[in-house]
């Protein structure tokens, strides 16, 4: 996974793509491809946009 993060990070800082997007799709790809449990480096990330 660290090479997908590579890529979102690298491609949000050129403005290419939108960064929250295509982490919450990547993350839920993972998941519908039927991960109990998903281990990234997104997870602070998204621990704290679904925190509130």
């Amino acid at each position: 996974m660290s090479g997908e993060y590579s890529m979102i990070k690298a491609a949000a800082a050129n403005g290419w793509i939108d960064h929250d997007a295509v982490a919450i799709e990547q993350l839920t790809a993972v998941k519908r491809a039927g991960a109990d449990i998903i281990l990234t480096y997104f997870a602070r990330w998204f621990a704290e946009l679904t925190r509130g």
